[in-house]
């Protein structure tokens, strides 16, 4: 859902110029100030927490960070050599944008994907935690947490296990990503 609405509107921004792209621009400016949270919970509590409601609120919020780095991604493919060849044999400028310019601006927009599900698990787990995301009986890590919570003197293991099962998947989703950006890196001397 983050890739739908961030690359488009990042690739239209960079693409265009001029006005529209100062316009789309300053839009996401204005989302992305908002505190990411902040609108998720308001969003969850307008529309009910479901898994679904989840998913999109999420990407309400994170599509941001995808729509400023296609846009610079695209920006600086717009100047290279083969973007003017492809424009001087007189190839449609959709075609140039989708056959030579995202394309190569796929390796950069993976890796932020990769590096933004651990945020995305941690709201998902912030939200179950306050009773706002995934109701019962579908179990999260953050309901675990807010159920072991309330017995925490008496048995820690019971938010304790799933606090470590959300720090780990959170982790590893990290070094994915790391390890994606080093293999995705046309600079990396192998």
């Amino acid at each position: 859902i983050i890739l739908a609405i961030g690359v488009p509107i990042g690739a239209i921004a960079a693409y265009s110029g001029g006005h529209l792209d100062n316009l789309l621009m300053r839009f996401t400016d204005v989302m992305y100030a908002f505190p990411d949270l902040l609108f998720v919970i308001i969003f969850m509590a307008a529309f009910g927490p479901n898994l679904k409601n989840i998913f999109l609120a999420i990407a309400l919020v994170n599509w941001v960070g995808i729509a400023r780095l296609t846009r610079g991604q695209l920006l600086s493919l717009k100047e290279k050599e083969f973007v003017e060849a492809a424009r001087a044999i007189g190839v449609p400028a959709w075609r140039v944008l989708f056959r030579h310019m995202l394309p190569n601006a796929l390796g950069p927009l993976i890796v932020a994907v990769t590096f933004g599900i651990p945020g995305a698990i941690f709201i998902e787990a912030a939200l179950s935690f306050i009773g706002l995301g995934v109701q019962p009986p579908t179990p999260t890590w953050g309901g675990m947490v807010n159920a072991g919570y309330t017995a925490m003197f008496s048995d820690p293991a019971l938010a304790v296990y799933p606090a470590i099962a959300i720090a780990i998947t959170m982790m590893a989703f990290t070094f994915l990503g790391d390890g994606l950006r080093d293999a995705l890196d046309p600079r990396a001397t192998r």
